[in-house]
């Protein structure tokens, strides 16, 4: 049996996400997230989402994980996860009319967020929505010194990594066919943004 993996961060910022997502979500059917790393996030909100199908997605190994959470979650909305990395040519989910992605634009290279907006472009239904949750700077400039603190770190880890641009991002939106709808501060600096595609 899988250990279930654990994340504080998921933990701390649960109940703040699913205060917004309950709203923009709340005439959705079908959710697809991108990255869902240990599967807590999943596991909390589609229960408490009843009306949409949650489905999860991740690169292979996080899949044993994700897997433990869905085990004891006992939702019977949510699906288990399907092998995506946004860089796949051809991605396994063809239409949903929503998509949730949290803490992956600053983990991915600058090419794979290029990348993800560009599937989104096919993959999400005219009027879906797209709730991306994580760090952004503004401007060009940190939103704390906590972010410049994480930011150092990211590319410590790796030269690809690191907060994004709020307007480098919400161009490639655009560019999708997407509006932004909301821009949410959340705790610990960091923000929830909402697109509606046209």
């Amino acid at each position: 049996m899988t250990e279930k993996p654990f994340s504080q961060a998921c933990e701390n910022n649960q109940q703040a996400i699913f205060s917004i997502l309950e709203s923009v979500f709340a005439g959705s059917e079908q959710v697809l997230e991108i990255g869902s790393g240990t599967g807590q996030h999943a596991s909390y909100f589609a229960p408490r989402l009843p009306h949409l199908v949650w489905q999860t997605s991740d690169q292979a190994e996080y899949h044993p994980g994700i897997n433990a959470w869905l085990d004891d979650a006992c939702a019977a909305n949510l699906r288990r996860p399907l092998l995506l990395n946004v860089d796949m040519p051809q991605w396994p989910l063809a239409n949903v009319d929503a998509v949730f992605s949290a803490n992956t634009c600053h983990i991915m290279a600058w090419v794979s967020v290029v990348n993800m907006f560009r599937h989104l472009a096919e993959v999400l239904s005219a009027g879906g929505t797209l709730a991306i949750y994580g760090p952004f700077n503004y401007g060009g400039q940190f939103t704390s010194p906590s972010n410049a603190s994480f930011d150092q770190w990211l590319q410590q880890r790796g030269a690809q990594q690191g907060i994004r641009d709020f307007e480098a991002v919400n161009k490639l939106a655009s560019e999708a066919g997407m509006s932004l709808l909301e821009d949410n501060a959340m705790p610990a600096n960091n923000r929830l943004l909402v697109w509606r595609k046209a």
